[in-house]
């Protein structure tokens, strides 16, 4: 028998369990797959004779974690945008280079972030793939992500054409007939913006939504892009659902956080994106006040990590700054954290599985699919001592101590290396399409695409004179 044979029960035995239904912790548990779901949690399970029996003592066995946004189809030029700002962003990739990807290109970024997520215990990903700018490029994305063993929600979208446009258009129906088959693996959303505009253009994709029946996700509250007029004409206009999903949503009033906090729908926060680009401070300190569900997210490779643990690091460091910031403002200190390890964990898992609909998804108890990590490292000294599992996975963990990942009960990875994955074939495609698009940009533009203009700098006027430290008294010591 193939030792990771799909549908061989496995078992992991021993490890420190976050079940994620509270801040519950089972250390010293076992953990039983049969089939795609959990059969049995619990200390000294009894397990089929042929099954694949992992330790996992010394390490956490938690959900799966899963990314509600992220341009997947962008991985093949990873850290290309390192140093743009959102501006830099759309003008590379909406008005001048992203018409130039080819459906292969889609395919070889689709492929590549697929693997990086399950890499880092990423064991679901919605892919806001708004480079589909035709079927073939929507095949594509769907190829690829049917090619990983992972779990993938495509998120259909057009960066180059209105909403109304593409989303009425019989190609795209075509397409969800074709491929949208109730796939386990592969779900399935629609990806737009609403720009604010009085006449609301965008509602003819909403309709085309609510006649698939499918949620939308939606870039809300972008400094500069779109905002508060946004979501009062989805508001107004009746198209705000518990599915619908609010991407960044950092630059909102109170009043379009009340809206989406009355019809239900949940925010997904890109904290390295929202810190680094400017969408707006990433918002959960606001958030967390409305009673709004969060889920994380990485937003894209061409500038960021591709793992939640970072996600999870900077939202506890963004939140937690910020309530220090206006505490010092009105001269009060902060004595007790608001935000804990515990809660960016479950945004991590169980936030995911609630923002895609799937409550089959992100906690770790029986009858639920079996998308499971094992975070375990004993030739790392951060793995030990193990005394609060949430903190560890917030803080101390990283990609390199994922040790197994399941999903849908298959192993994915195990001792830290991927199973049945061609990562050969994903670098070949990369690598076309990075040669590719420096071709047709030529080097002159790729050099500055990639190394924008540094802002000239302004020395403020200092009307102080400091004493040289090396001053007569300490000459004579």
């Amino acid at each position: 028998m193939n030792e990771f044979e799909a549908g061989r029960p496995v078992v992991l035995r021993g490890g420190t369990v976050l079940p994620m239904d509270g801040r519950r912790v089972l250390p010293g548990t076992d953990v039983l797959v049969t089939g795609d779901r959990i059969a049995a949690v619990g200390p000294g399970l009894e397990a089929p004779d042929d099954a694949l029996e992992i330790d996992a003592s010394g390490g956490i066995v938690m959900p799966g974690m899963i990314d509600t946004h992220r341009h997947m189809w962008q991985t093949a030029v990873r850290g290309y945008g390192a140093d743009w700002t959102l501006t830099q962003y759309f003008v590379w990739f909406y008005l001048e280079h992203g018409k130039l990807f080819r459906p292969e290109d889609v395919h070889a970024g689709n492929t590549l972030a697929a693997i990086e997520s399950l890499d880092a215990g990423v064991t679901t990903v919605v892919d806001w793939s708004h480079g589909l700018r035709t079927p073939d490029h929507a095949d594509a994305a769907a190829d690829a992500l049917q090619s990983v063993p992972g779990r993938y929600v495509l998120a259909y979208g057009n960066l180059h054409q209105r909403p109304a446009e593409w989303a009425t258009a019989p190609e795209f129906r075509d397409f969800v007939r074709r491929r949208i088959t109730g796939n386990d693996l592969l779900g399935f959303q629609m990806a737009f913006d609403v720009v604010g505009d009085p006449s609301f253009p965008e509602q003819p994709a909403f309709e085309v939504a609510r006649d698939l029946g499918v949620s939308v996700t939606t870039h809300a509250g972008v400094w500069g892009a779109t905002g508060d007029d946004s979501i009062r004409l989805m508001y107004e206009h009746g198209f705000m659902t518990p599915g619908t999903v609010y991407v960044h949503a950092a630059s909102l009033s109170a009043d379009s956080y009340h809206r989406i906090a009355a019809t239900g729908g949940s925010i997904s926060v890109s904290t390295e994106s929202e810190q680094s680009a400017g969408q707006g401070y990433p918002p959960t300190y606001a958030v967390r006040a409305h009673g709004i569900p969060v889920s994380l997210s990485m937003d894209t490779s061409v500038w960021w990590s591709g793992d939640l643990f970072s996600a999870m690091r900077t939202t506890l460091g963004a939140d937690r700054s910020r309530e220090h910031l206006e505490a010092h403002a009105k001269g009060e200190t902060v004595t007790h954290c608001a935000l804990r390890a515990d809660q960016v964990v479950d945004w991590a898992t169980r936030g995911g599985a609630r923002a895609i609909g799937r409550d089959d998804l992100g906690t770790v108890e029986p009858g639920k699919k079996a998308d499971l990590v094992l975070i375990k490292n004993d030739a790392s000294p951060v793995s030990f001592p193990l005394l609060n599992p949430f903190g560890h996975v917030a803080f101390q963990a990283q990609r390199g101590d994922v040790h197994t990942v399941l999903v849908n009960g298959r192993v994915v990875k195990h001792e830290h290396r991927l199973v049945g994955i061609d990562l050969a074939a994903a670098r070949a495609g990369t690598e076309r399409t990075v040669e590719y698009l420096r071709g047709e940009m030529g080097e002159e533009a790729w050099e500055k695409g990639m190394n924008p203009d540094i802002p000239t700098a302004k020395v403020l006027d200092n009307p102080y004179t400091y004493t040289d430290f090396r001053s007569d008294a300490t000459h004579r010591l």
